[in-house]
This record gives structure tokens, sequence and C-alpha cells, in this order.
């Protein structure tokens, strides 16, 4: 049907349109590179534009939340209660009584690894002499954070009126 003529020119064609396109990709390429894609050859391709914004000036100061005192003084004994609920399973308020941990009676300005027949870990010896309002706080926040190496698995409580609100539930605890 067709003779070889007219398929050599039909392969000529293909390969001609084939080698123009190919030319004009290479051109607009080398005329429009923008640093990214397949030219890069190895350098990190470049995406995007820099975009200079103006930094709104601080005084370097990062604004904190109420102090320890503070929630302490308004502490509600209840929400305190409550938040001891996540005590319950390792710690007991009556004196003497321990459970998977020590008793928590009498605990604020207790010293720290004090309670007879219950091992501690030797961590918290380490880090504080005494439960006062502060270390407290800072062991309730995170345990391993406060005293690295304690065998208290419990990850913290995460907000400052927790802690205080559980602080002050303490303190009347076993007194």
């Amino acid at each position: 049907m067709f003779d070889t003529m007219t398929f050599t020119k039909i392969t000529g064609a293909f390969c001609g349109a084939l080698l123009i396109y190919l030319l004009g990709g290479w051109a607009a390429e080398t005329i429009y590179h923008a640093g990214g894609g397949h030219g890069a050859h190895g350098e990190e391709a470049k995406k995007g534009y820099k975009i200079e914004v103006a930094m709104a000036e601080t005084s370097g100061e990062v604004e904190e939340g109420p102090s320890l005192e503070e929630l302490l003084a308004v502490a509600d004994v209840d929400k305190g209660a409550k938040v001891f609920g996540k005590c319950k399973a390792c710690h007991k308020l009556e004196d003497g009584a321990n459970g998977t941990g020590p008793h928590l009676a009498n605990l604020i300005d207790r010293a720290v690894g004090s309670v007879d027949g219950y091992a501690y870990s030797g961590a918290l010896v380490a880090v504080a002499e005494t439960w006062s309002n502060e270390n407290l706080d800072g062991f309730l926040e995170s345990p391993k954070k406060f005293a690295p190496g304690t065998k208290m698995s419990f990850s913290g409580l995460k907000k400052p009126a927790d802690r205080a609100n559980l602080i002050a539930y303490l303190q009347g605890a076993g007194s």
C-alpha cells in the first residue's frame, strides 16, 4: 500500500518534528531557567520566592501566666480532689498506707524520700530536699523531667491550675 519513499518521508517528518520540539524545549529552558527542576544538575533546587517581612519588635520577655503563689491563692480544693482521682491508683492519703507509690499524708514540707517502708528510686532525693509547693509543682508538671530516673510513670499535669488545685487539696489531706 505504501511505497518505500512515502514511508521514508513520513519517518523523516516525524523525526524532524521531534527534533524541533526538543530544541524548542532546550531553548526555552535556557532562556527562562528558574533554577529548579531537572536543570539544577545536582544542585539543591530553589522553589518559591523570598519575601521579606518586617518583624514586630518585642521586648524579648515571654509573657507567662499567673505565678504559683497566685494560683494557690485562688485554688479550688474540690477541683483538686477531682484531679487527685488520677493519683488514687498508686497513692493513698492515709498516713503509713503505701500503695504502688508512697502515701501522701502530710506531704507539704515533708522530706523527700522519707516515707518508711517505701523503696524510692533515689532520683528524687538528688533533686530536692523537701516537698515545697514549688518542688511539688515542678514534679507534678513532668515527673521524668523534674527527676530523671524516677520510678513514677505518670506523664504529668500540664495545666498550672490543675497542679495548684491538687497542691491545695494535698495541703489539707492527712493533716
